[in-house]
């Protein structure tokens, strides 16, 4: 625990100066760095801006991620705080810290893909994209336009956090930064095509997947049910029409 107070304390100038300057030019908003800011200092004023440049945010984190109580409540900014001073929490959030200080490919890669993926199914309109740290609860948060990736949830497969919790190592390869943006295009188009009642769930997510490594250009998802939804699309079936089950 000293030692990431320490490292804390050496960065803390740094650390402020991210809190005033926002780069406009980003497409995802760095709402873990204010968050992480706060987490690991105490300083309320970070909280305050928290709750000012992000409020939609978090309430999403405090009320329905973290369910630690409405974030209007007397003591929840104490509650918020307290919840994350658990030693490895806190070792987590300095990870994340150093994992994603340099988030410029990701930030670029998910902008093209939901452009992309804008292009192939028009209806599925570009969301606010942001990062979190969410003591390893959702990877990612999709609501209102808005999709929050869990950053805490991306740390590698061999991260010992993981293997502690008893996650398997199947859930732990996907538990990597490549998944981040694969992972951000599948839930957004759950959360704009839910699994219709006449269709086969397996059957939705290959459409999904299909859906996904079409947009990357990648085959990152091999499986009977997206090879199906490959045979749909190449024999004339829009993307829309393919996710809509027509």
């Amino acid at each position: 625990m000293l030692i990431v107070m320490l490292a804390c304390i050496g960065c803390e100038w740094r650390m402020r100066s991210d809190l005033v300057q926002s780069d406009s030019s980003s497409f995802v908003e760095r709402y873990d760095k204010i968050e992480a800011f706060f987490l690991a200092s105490g300083d309320f004023s970070a909280l305050q801006q928290m709750q000012t440049r992000y409020p939609v945010e978090t309430r999403r984190l405090i009320e329905d991620v973290l369910q630690l109580g409405k974030v209007d409540d007397v003591n929840i900014k104490s509650r918020f705080y307290i919840y994350f001073q658990d030693s490895t929490l806190q070792a987590l959030i300095a990870e994340v810290g150093r994992q994603y200080e340099d988030f410029s490919d990701l930030d670029e890669q998910l902008e093209d893909a939901f452009s992309r993926l804008n292009e192939l199914v028009p209806g599925a309109d570009i969301p606010k994209v942001y990062t979190q740290i969410s003591s390893l609860d959702q990877s990612i948060v999709v609501d209102s336009g808005q999709l929050a990736i869990s950053l805490d949830k991306y740390l590698g497969a061999d991260y010992p956090l993981y293997h502690k919790f008893g996650y398997t190592d199947r859930q732990r390869s996907m538990m990597e930064r490549d998944y981040i943006v694969p992972d951000c295009l599948g839930f957004y188009l759950l959360s704009l095509y839910s699994i219709p009642d006449t269709l086969n769930r397996d059957v939705h997510m290959g459409r999904i997947q299909h859906v996904v490594n079409t947009v990357l250009d990648q085959r990152i998802f091999e499986n009977d049910f997206v090879r199906q939804a490959e045979e749909l699309t190449a024999s004339g079936c829009s993307f829309t029409d393919l996710l809509k089950n027509k």
